[in-house]
């Protein structure tokens, strides 16, 4: 089991910070129409998510703020991408609502949890192959108007990769539900046996 430090400098956090800060550059190049170098800012924020994690496990740099930092930067990520493709017409809006609606009903699950003693649930392996499609559909969108001449190859296949993604996202999202009714579920028995035993 790795061990979860409480430090707050350590390289995986550095590059979360560097992910957030290349939001708002990446969205004022889409914003100007500037696709080849909002391409390269797409493809070094998701090269950096892939490398914090790979660093974060082979060097024993797993840390509390991390574990929040790391999925936070990435739906803001998601997030934001999603909107600035969408705004430029890359992406239909209903496309992104199906995304953000999902992640809206994950936070409201935070709280039925914690009023029953539980933190938040693990993040399942579905859920990290969907935000992997996710990444990568991204950047592989924006080629397409990056590079014109090979955007009858490109597009289609990032639009393959992001309903593939979106369709992922939700099944993991299920997940979660049904995981969140069953710790509910048995959090209610526990109590009831509790009470019985206090009873008798």
């Amino acid at each position: 089991m790795e061990a979860v430090s409480s430090r707050v400098v350590t390289v995986p956090n550095v590059l979360s910070a560097v992910r957030l800060v290349l939001i708002p550059v990446f969205l004022w190049l889409l914003g100007t129409e500037q696709y080849g170098w909002a391409l390269i800012v797409i493809v070094v924020s998701s090269v950096t998510d892939f490398v914090d994690g790979f660093v974060a496990r082979r060097f024993n740099q797993v840390s509390r703020i991390g574990q929040v930092l790391d999925p936070a930067v990435d739906r803001l990520f998601i997030f934001s991408t999603l909107i600035g493709l969408a705004w430029q017409d890359f992406l239909p809006w209903w496309l992104v609502i199906l995304i953000v609606l999902r992640d809206i009903g994950i936070v409201l699950l935070g709280p039925v949890l914690a009023t029953h003693g539980y933190g938040p649930l693990p993040v399942h392996h579905l859920g990290k192959v969907a935000t992997f499609s996710l990444l990568f559909a991204l950047p592989t969108l924006v080629l397409g108007a990056a590079v014109p001449s090979i955007a009858a190859v490109s597009d289609p296949f990032g639009w393959a990769l992001a309903l593939w993604g979106a369709f992922l996202y939700w099944w993991a999202g299920a997940i979660y539900l049904r995981e969140t009714i069953r710790l509910v579920r048995q959090d209610r028995v526990d109590g009831a046996a509790a009470s019985d035993t206090l009873g008798n």
